[in-house]
């Protein structure tokens, strides 16, 4: 019998299923929406089960009517008109609790004609992360507790994390089935599986790709830019396709949460910084199938180095992101002449910045934390805090406003 990894979502989802009528769970294929969403419900539609999906499709009404609820609406995409069914039940009979529904991608309700407010709430969930594999996935979300408490936040981490530990947890993945392979090969045997699967079956799936290989392509190449602010025409001609399909296929890749373009974050006191998208991997156990990269290739190449820790450590605060109550939202900035850049930018809601540097390095000192003090002196009171995440041992004070913290105190508890 397989444990349940606690995930950090399972607190937020209990609570908006005993508030609200109907939630709708997106996260990336495999990322485990349904094991963990089933744990709340009392049936289960799995509509990715071609029996249990023609059923729906003949009458989705009578589909629904005697489950026991919660009832879980799994992969409700297959079948989209499901959505008109749950939106009839909950204009009926608007009791909490009644319907979770989960998707592998962001695709847009109102597009399929629900009309999202009022009805739904809407959680993302993605791969596992350093807190829910280590630490205490219970717990406030980290940028809650950073804009709370500052340095208090963080705690020295356990012993044992150096440089090739990092990259052993980025490359081994966040997918619950890839970690549960012990075997190195199996791992890889998975992971190269699901870039496959991508290629071949979920984009055609979307009606978007005629070329597997094409695409296959193309996420290689944002692969090896991940981290990075890459034209897009970097991008394509890398990739040997044209600017048209590779806007389908950026569409595609951030819809189905394989790949995340941070945007550009500027204020009046920034406003000539390069407007450019950073790319990611929202996963960097992806890098492994699409560059064929093992732990020793990382080690020995220090940009792509650099790369994957700054994947790793995003991955931390995107889904710290999707769990704040504060609420923020994730940027990077580069100044105009590309002299000043900052990795992450967290702009609360309230204006509040939080501002991180990312360093493969074991002793990061002032000379490292000096963009990060400029956008302080820049923005002044707005600069809530400047965290220089690094591969060392202990967490320590650089300025009043700036502290080094190693990368696996992002998910060590006090």
């Amino acid at each position: 019998m397989r444990v349940y990894v606690p995930r950090l979502l399972d607190t937020e989802l209990q609570d908006v299923v005993a508030s609200h009528p109907a939630v709708l769970v997106v996260g990336p294929r495999a990322c485990g929406k349904t094991t963990t969403t089933r744990r709340v419900c009392q049936s289960i539609l799995r509509l990715d089960v071609p029996a249990q999906a023609a059923v729906v499709r003949a009458d989705p009404d009578a589909a629904l009517r005697g489950l026991e609820e919660p009832v879980l609406i799994d992969e409700w995409q297959v079948v989209p008109d499901i959505l008109g069914a749950v939106k009839r039940a909950v204009d009926d009979d608007p009791r909490p609790g009644r319907f979770v529904l989960t998707g592998s991608s962001q695709a847009d309700l109102t597009a399929s004609g629900w009309p999202a407010t009022g009805r739904i709430v809407r959680l993302t969930m993605y791969p596992l992360v350093g807190r829910e594999r280590h630490g205490d996935p219970t717990a406030p979300s980290l940028i809650d507790r950073i804009l709370d408490g500052g340095a208090d936040a963080f705690a020295d981490p356990p012993t044992g994390w150096d440089l090739h530990a990092y990259v052993t947890e980025a490359l081994t993945s966040g997918w619950p089935e890839a970690l549960r392979t012990e075997a190195d090969r199996a791992r890889d045997r998975w992971l190269t599986g699901y870039v496959d699967h991508l290629a071949t079956r979920e984009a055609p799936a979307l009606s978007v790709a005629r070329d597997p290989l094409r695409l296959r392509r193309y996420l290689q190449a944002i692969a090896a830019n991940t981290a990075g602010v890459p034209t897009h025409k970097l991008l394509y001609d890398s990739a040997g396709i044209g600017r048209e399909a590779a806007v389908a296929y950026d569409d595609l890749l951030d819809t189905l949460m394989i790949t995340q373009r941070v945007p550009a974050w500027a204020d009046s006191r920034t406003n000539r910084a390069v407007r450019l998208s950073k790319r990611y991997l929202t996963d960097p156990g992806l890098l492994a199938p699409l560059l064929r990269i093992d732990h020793r290739r990382a080690l020995r190449d220090g940009d792509l180095l650099g790369r994957i820790i700054d994947t790793l450590v995003a991955a931390q605060f995107r889904a710290e992101c999707a769990l704040s109550v504060v609420g923020a939202d994730l940027y990077h900035l580069r100044d105009a002449n590309g002299r000043r850049e900052i990795d992450l930018l967290l702009e609360a809601r309230d204006g509040q910045v939080i501002a991180i540097e990312v360093k493969a390095s074991a002793a990061p000192s002032h000379t490292d934390a000096r963009h990060l003090e400029w956008l302080a002196a820049e923005i002044g009171p707005r600069f809530t805090v400047g965290l220089l995440v690094h591969t060392g041992p202990r967490v320590f004070q650089l300025t009043e406003r700036i502290l080094a913290v190693p990368a696996a105190s992002l998910w060590s508890s006090r």
